[in-house]
């Protein structure tokens, strides 16, 4: 009984071992994958960064009233003068009431026979 007793034991700390082995390598897989991904979201940051920058140089007024200039003749663009613009508060919407057509009445069987529901 000592030597079943020993030998379950053995395979046991060998099953335990070997459960080890394998748990320590899908961990260091794991820990590769984070570290390429969080390298991935730092480059992809990067790229965003520089885009921004990109926009933000490209959307300068001044090189936008340069551009409006040359392409005139074919846009028609003008510049934006401060009293083209309004205040919400002036805005005219229309006062319309809310007309339901084709309505639909909504009733439970259990209503129309009088009967109360739970």
């Amino acid at each position: 009984m000592r030597t079943l007793f020993y030998v379950v034991t053995a395979l046991a700390v060998l099953g335990l071992a070997f459960w080890a082995y394998r748990e320590n390598y899908q961990t260091q897989q794991v820990l590769k994958e984070t570290r390429s991904l969080q390298r991935q979201i730092g480059d992809a940051q990067v790229r965003l960064s520089v885009l921004r920058a990109e926009w933000a140089y490209l959307n300068r007024p001044d090189r936008l009233r340069d551009l409006a200039e040359l392409n005139f003749n074919r846009l028609g663009l003008l510049p934006l003068r401060p009293d083209q613009f309004g205040r919400v508060d002036e805005v005219g919407y229309p006062a319309q009431e809310l007309e339901f057509s084709n309505g639909v009445d909504v009733s439970s069987s259990a209503a129309e026979d009088g009967e109360e529901r739970p």
